[in-house]
């Protein structure tokens, strides 16, 4: 059965607020920025407790963490540095009972023989190992590359080190097919962000919109993760708000005429 989260940085809001806002809106669980809005270093165990029994006051959980890094892992400079703090940040995420932390983990390289590719495959070995070993899996977004080219790191990976948020508006926003990418990646997915997105011929480019008016085929998408036993998180993300509370409230209610059964 699917549940309905939310990003708590859609909502444009202090994260005790946002978090208030979320339960009146009948999410289930949310997704928590762990650069932006709880820092891991920050957070004592005082904290979690309190944090934690916050989320249980308002009927959450947290869904999906997240540590958006200003590099790949493929990116040597400063690579210890970032992989010090995915580490610490996958701690944070088990101790707020997040089940995966989620990055753009960098474009992933086009040749196998290529250097950045061998350092990319090391790297998340190693980050999927420690994540598996503290609870929580570590998941790549999809977006900047095909799913074709995600599978071939994925391929070379030891199973079930590496997963997959999977994000239909970033895919479409990048010029790749939300269904074909999906179907491709459907045996990894831990993550799936409720996005829409269209591509704009007249500026060249792609536009996240509000979703159910984009290009992502919903239902199709929904079908296809029910049929391979997908029971987590739908996660509401909007990028560029305009009305932040009216466009996630709008976007939950997309879903539950979708999915009227679901948690």
């Amino acid at each position: 059965m699917f549940r309905f989260g939310v990003q708590l940085r859609s909502l444009r809001l202090p994260v005790r607020k946002a978090l208030q806002v979320a339960s009146e809106l009948g999410a289930r669980g949310v997704e928590i920025d762990l650069r932006h809005e709880i820092a891991p270093r920050e957070l004592s165990q005082t904290g979690v407790r309190q944090f934690r029994k916050l989320l249980d006051d308002l009927n959450l959980k947290v869904c999906a963490a997240t540590y958006p890094t200003r590099r790949g892992y493929y990116d040597s400079e400063d690579l210890d540095r970032r992989i010090l703090a995915t580490k610490e940040a996958i701690d944070c995420a088990y101790k707020l009972g997040a089940p995966v932390l989620t990055n753009h983990i960098g474009r992933v390289p086009a040749e196998e023989t290529d250097p950045n590719f061998t350092l990319l495959r090391d790297v998340m070995s190693e980050i999927g190992r420690y994540a598996h070993q503290q609870g929580v899996f570590m998941t790549a977004k999809t977006g900047p590359e095909s799913a074709q080219d995600l599978n071939r790191l994925l391929d070379v990976l030891p199973d079930g080190l590496l997963g997959v948020e999977f994000d239909p508006g970033a895919l479409i926003v990048n010029g790749f097919s939300a269904r074909e990418s999906l179907e491709a990646l459907i045996k990894h997915v831990r993550h799936v962000r409720a996005k829409d997105g269209v591509r704009d011929l007249a500026i060249g480019r792609g536009i996240e919109v509000e979703l159910g008016r984009g290009s992502a085929d919903f239902p199709m998408l929904l079908a296809i993760l029910d049929d391979a036993g997908y029971n987590g998180f739908l996660t509401v993300v909007r990028e560029n708000p305009q009305s932040p509370r009216a466009e996630i409230e709008q976007s939950l209610e997309y879903l539950r005429q979708l999915v009227p059964h679901a948690d």
